[in-house]
Formats: structure tokens, sequence, C-alpha cells
């Protein structure tokens, strides 16, 4: 009896389902050697398939048996089951915003000394936090006082100051860190050291059931 090929799923298109997945079994299986420092003469022999039909399987030109991915596997000394572990896994939608590049907004503030680099945007419809790094480079005698709704977290990268959270006010040196309820009016005290670096992280209420 022949070996059983690898069953596909039943969706989209079958050509196109088993097209994608021979790429990715060939790419995926070529990196594994080739990582390992493997020939396909190796690999190969030690599946007990020939280097013509490895090379094919690499390079995506024959389907092949669930028995003989289950000999390559053992061949590259992995499991069947990591061999398909990022099949269908998403490519993914990070965002990368290099230093310097953050897009500069205007804000409470700004006219006051504060310069705002808004560090990740276009989140999708609903807003679920804004990252921020804030530069104050010019003392000032009129401190802005913010409200918003969410929880705010600063982290403090250079500079010193004094901060207002409501009746308190917390003294911020570099590598601290304050977290605190947005609808509460904030904003610096003091400024004792410039200039003042720091990150603000805003995080919103999300809408119930979202």
């Amino acid at each position: 009896m022949t070996d059983p090929t690898v069953k596909l799923p039943a969706m989209g298109e079958p050509e196109a389902i088993a097209d994608s997945l021979a790429r990715y079994l060939g790419s995926t299986i070529r990196e594994l050697r080739q990582k390992h420092g493997l020939t396909i003469a190796d690999v190969a022999e030690q599946a007990g398939i020939s280097r013509g039909m490895l090379s094919k399987i690499e390079n995506a030109q024959t389907s092949t048996s669930l028995d003989t991915l289950v000999k390559l596997a053992n061949a590259l000394g992995i499991s069947l089951s990591k061999l398909f572990r990022n099949y269908h896994v998403s490519g993914g939608g990070a965002q990368l915003v290099k230093r310097g590049e953050g897009m500069e907004v205007v804000r409470r503030g700004t006219r006051s000394g504060h310069t705002y680099q808004l560090l990740a945007y276009d989140q999708g419809p609903t807003k679920l936090f804004e990252p921020f790094l804030i530069t104050i480079d010019d003392a000032f005698e009129i401190f802005p006082t913010f409200e918003h709704p969410g929880m705010e977290f600063l982290h403090i990268l250079e500079g010193k100051m004094e901060y207002r959270h409501g009746q308190h006010t917390y003294l911020l040196e570099p590598g601290d860190s304050l977290t605190f309820r947005g609808e509460t009016p904030h904003g610096p005290d003091k400024l004792i050291e410039l200039p003042i670096r720091f990150l603000a992280i805003i995080y919103y209420p999300t809408p119930s059931g979202t």
C-alpha cells in the first residue's frame, strides 16, 4: 500500500492551498537543514529518499506523503508538529517607529515648552492607548494641568521634576515610574533639572462588550 499523502483542509481553492502548503514545507525543511549545517545528501540519506526527491520537496515541485514528512522531521531532529508549527500563522501587523521619527503633535502644554512625539498611531477604529515621548526643555511659570479618561503611565528617562496628581506631588527622577487615573487633574508642578524626557502612555477605557 502506498503512503497516504498529507490531507489538506477543505477550505478555499484546493490547488491554491496545496501550493501554499508545499511552499511552506519546502522552505521550512530547507531552512532547518541549513540551520543544522546539513547537506541535501545528508538529510536524504537519513530519511531514505533520493536527493532529487528532497530537492523537489524543498522547491515545492512535488507533494509528499505523511510518512516521508515524518522521516524528514526525524532526519532534522524535530517532531512533525514542530514542522507545521508556523503554518497559517498570521504574518503580523507590528508598527515600527524609528528613533526621532515619532509624529509630533500639538497638545495642551505645547506652547509651554512641551514637545510631544506620538510613538504609535493608526491603531484601528477603537483607540486603546497613546504612547508619547515628551520632552520639556524650557522652564515656564504657568504649569498646564491635564484631565482625560483612562489610566496614564509615566516613566522618566532624563531630568528631574515634581509631578502633581490631585493633591499629591511626586519627585520623579530617571528610572522612576508613576501610574494614575487620568480623570484627576495632573501635570508638572516643579521643574528641577532640564531637559526632562519621559514616556507617557495613556490607556483608554474600552466600551462594554468590546
